[in-house]
């Protein structure tokens, strides 16, 4: 696949609100390349700067210049609002191990505010040396983005060290891209001091005696486990094992293992592998089936442009009944009575697919690729207000919560979250409560938030609000209060909208 390039399209899943708009960090990606959806990424952190308020000469600040490290990311801080300078005064050690820590996987609008804070063109903290850079990569791995880790580090220059060669290398492996940095450990083995990367390199390129040689040595030397030799003897010489049996699967493969089996035609599932293994099974080597799997796996952390998996969804008719065939058909009638218009027929299928979509924990990109053709559809009854519900879930939640379809209490509960004003209307549970305490005017941040705050410590007073939201969805109300309070200190106020009414709206466990 060759290297993606940054571009500032609005993606498909970000949000309209804020202090001013911002573009979707994933979708800087040239692989998310779909027709340019209107959205944004969570609200920015940026303020306009204050006019003077006397004559005096400002205090100058000086920094040498060597202690200003260039800025590293795929989105420029004009598109996500945050500074460049977001890292300054955290230690670096601190920093990776929140970035390695906070919890994002059951919310949509963390995952999304975590993308934008990994893929946002900031300058590492004073001292990281590499370890800031490797962290923001390692969990944009764990996260599944694989497209993205690769094109961050080559923007960083994957080359410089060993590190960085290990991470680049693994990604290209896993997108198919591998062809980049093979020619890169051919002119530099000193990269890896893996042989088996070395081999399978050479023989990438065609130098198959170098690949042949190499492996022999490493037989002779005993330089690799006896696993790794066998799997390189049927990589190298497949005739050789035509008719022999089946090697032991690898518990616990890395990249190049995973590659090296499906090279040889014993292609390993990635269902039970960690998330980036999935995206190797969106190209086109790999059947419908696991192809759609993948793409649900990575939608439902965020890594994924809803468009792509809509793409999939709808590529041919269903194989077969049950699990995941029945959410491909129940979406298809759905699309199908959609592009009809008719609310009848829409009325019939969007419970299913609702439904269906809930299974897979997917409803927040389901809204945002339909919730404006919903809203176009005149529905009555129950039908509307699940219709509005669904559309509370999308970018355009502000102008949804305008008309309410049922007077109720909790609709109107849900229309004043959506406008910003929960704390307005009276709460009948300890959730309730605790959303409209995080959005009460006169609440301030936690004392320690504060401090980092006042610090300029903002990166860092960022993840730990993640962290406290994190704690309140589990049941710590009051950590909830306080990182609702937070996100809006600094700006972000669409995320704690969006967080809030996903908390509302969708049934995690």
């Amino acid at each position: 696949m060759p290297i993606k390039q940054v571009f500032l399209s609005l993606a498909a899943w970000g949000c309209l609100s804020g202090i001013a708009d911002a573009a979707d960090p994933l979708s800087a990606i040239s692989w998310l390349r779909q027709g340019a959806p209107s959205s944004s990424l969570p609200g920015t952190v940026l303020l306009e700067p204050p006019v003077a308020g006397s004559t005096l000469r400002p205090q100058i600040v000086v920094t040498p210049l060597e202690k200003l490290l260039p800025p590293v990311g795929l989105v420029p801080a004009s598109a996500t609002g945050l500074p460049v300078d977001l890292w300054k005064g955290s230690s670096s050690a601190t920093l990776s191990r929140l970035i390695s820590q906070v919890v994002v996987l059951d919310s949509p609008a963390m995952q999304s505010l975590l993308f934008t804070l990994l893929l946002s063109e900031t300058r590492p903290p004073s001292g990281s040396n590499d370890a800031f850079l490797l962290a923001r990569l390692d969990r944009l791995m764990q996260l599944g983005a694989t497209d993205p880790a690769q094109a961050l580090v080559e923007q960083a220059g994957p080359t410089k060290n060993q590190q960085r060669f290990q991470r680049w290398f693994d990604a290209t492996l896993l997108t198919g891209d591998e062809g980049r940095s093979c020619a890169a450990l051919t002119a530099k083995p000193y990269l890896s001091p893996e042989y088996a990367a070395r081999i399978f390199c050479a023989a990438r390129r065609g130098d198959w005696q170098t690949a042949a040689l190499t492996l022999e040595a490493t037989h002779a030397l005993e330089l690799m486990p006896k696993p790794q030799l066998d799997l390189m003897d049927r990589f190298l010489s497949p005739d050789v094992f035509e008719f022999a049996p089946p090697l032991p699967r690898p518990q616990d493969p890395d990249p190049l293992t995973f590659r090296l089996f499906e090279t040889i035609g014993e292609r390993l599932s990635t269902a039970p592998l960690p998330r980036a293994f999935a995206s190797a099974d969106l190209r086109d080597i790999a059947g419908w089936k696991a192809q759609l799997e993948a793409a649900e796996r990575l939608t439902r952390i965020g890594a994924l442009n809803p468009n792509q998996l809509l793409g999939l969804y709808t590529d041919r008719l269903p194989a077969a009944s049950g699990g995941i065939w029945d959410r491909v058909a129940a979406l298809q009638r759905f699309e199908t009575a959609l592009n009809s218009a008719s609310a009848d027929a829409v009325g019939k299928t969007l419970p299913t697919v609702w439904q269906a979509m809930s299974e897979a924990r997917i409803e927040v990109a389901f809204a945002d690729l339909f919730s404006e053709q919903i809203g176009h559809i005149p529905l009555t009854g129950d039908m509307a207000e699940l219709a509005w519900h669904i559309r509370l879930l999308s970018p355009t939640y502000a102008s949804t919560a305008l008309s309410i379809p049922k007077d109720s209490r909790k609709n109107r509960f849900l229309a004043a979250l959506a406008q910003g004003t929960p704390h307005h209307v009276a709460a009948t549970s300890e959730l309730e409560q605790a959303i409209g305490d995080g959005f009460d005017s006169e609440a301030q941040p936690p004392k320690d938030m504060q401090i980092l705050l006042d610090s300029g410590q903002l990166g860092e007073a960022i993840l730990r609000s993640m962290q406290m939201f994190e704690q309140g969805a589990t049941g710590n109300l009051s950590d909830l209060s306080a990182a609702l309070t937070t996100f809006r200190a600094v700006g972000l106020e669409d995320t704690a909208r969006r967080a809030a009414l996903q908390l509302m709206l969708l049934e995690r466990t």
